[in-house]
């Protein structure tokens, strides 16, 4: 019989590629989603045909219950998040409600479903992966940031995210869950949305190239990431679930750019010198900054045999030439369809 997986954030970037990859690893797989009419599941339909769908909401404890009877996983991955980290200073508290207290939420209705109780054993549980984020380190106090390194974060994306982190790592020792978190950098793709810098970067260029726009606006020039591919990612998801033990782990390639060389990089893959574009604006810059983020993904590497596989520049490319795709047939990135 197929292993079951349930899939919060099916309709975003990284639920769209989890799906791919374990479609392929011959799981049946269901994906939550909000809403009786959610757009959005008609575009993931369109991509992703042989996921199942079932309606739930972080918000609505009963709904998670009801989804994981209905789905009865033997994974459950939670990517559902207020992920826009700069809206989560206009929306704290909903930020709060979803990207913090959606993950206790649902870690009570795998519990529920489960019947486990206090001191039990992760055998033969529903297994739970949860999203954490480098945003939780913020600011940072040693580079590079691994497992051990204290959460300093600088936004309420970033305190909601390390109280799902906690918490998943409570119930795995209250109660023997087999609970884990990844802690993962940033991680982008096609599929990003148009509002986060890499995207914007790409949409930009490719705009600015087909003469559909004449400058580029930034914030920060100066704040440095690290930047992987998300379908990399997903793998360390898949890749956490099946070892033999719970654990945290850091997943990154270890190697930091600025969003100057973000936008370097963008351009060349057009043909264009980014300094006759580029305008920066004060307005853009964040109201406490995350100066810099580097992953140390040693422990991955090690235990569970993780790798990167796409290079930076590579993806800074792709998203350029999938853009110049997007914008000259005529696609409108801004209704949330995917290249």
């Amino acid at each position: 019989m197929a292993r079951r997986a349930l899939i919060t954030g099916i309709t975003g970037q990284d639920g769209s590629y989890l799906a791919e990859h374990l479609l392929g690893q011959g799981y049946e797989v269901w994906g939550l989603a909000r809403g009786q009419a959610n757009p959005r599941v008609s575009r993931m339909r369109r991509l992703l045909a042989d996921v199942k769908v079932v309606r739930g909401d972080l918000l609505d404890q009963g709904s998670l219950i009801s989804a994981v009877e209905r789905a009865q996983p033997d994974e459950v991955y939670n990517l559902g998040a207020i992920s826009f980290v700069p809206m989560s200073w206009e929306q704290a508290e909903l930020t709060a409600e979803v990207t913090g207290m959606g993950v206790l939420r649902m870690l009570e209705a795998i519990r529920v479903c489960s019947g486990v109780s206090r001191g039990g054993s992760p055998n033969g549980q529903i297994r739970f992966y949860q999203a954490s984020s480098s945003e939780m380190f913020g600011q940072v106090s040693e580079t590079p940031q691994t497992e051990s390194t204290a959460f300093h974060p600088r936004s309420p994306y970033g305190v909601a995210k390390a109280y799902g982190h906690f918490l998943t790592q409570n119930y795995r020792e209250s109660y023997g869950m087999y609970a884990v978190s990844g802690i993962l950098f940033n991680h982008e793709s096609p599929r990003r949305g148009a509002e986060f810098v890499t995207r914007k970067v790409s949409l930009g260029v490719a705009r600015i190239k087909l003469g559909l726009a004449g400058e580029l606006r930034l914030g920060n020039l100066e704040a440095r990431r690290d930047w992987g591919f998300a379908g990399d990612y997903v793998r360390a998801m898949h890749l956490m679930l099946r070892a033999e033990k719970p654990e945290d782990y850091v997943i990154g390639t270890g190697r930091m750019k600025s969003v100057r060389e973000l936008v370097e990089a963008a351009f060349t893959a057009a043909g264009l010198d980014w300094e006759r574009y580029v305008v920066t604006d004060q307005g853009l810059h964040r109201p406490a900054e995350v100066d810099l983020l580097c992953a140390d993904p040693k422990k991955a590497r090690v235990q569970l045999g993780w790798e990167p596989t796409m290079s930076f520049e590579e993806l800074v490319a792709m998203m350029v030439e999938s853009d110049l795709r997007l914008l000259t047939d005529g696609g409108d990135p801004g209704d949330g369809s995917w290249p």
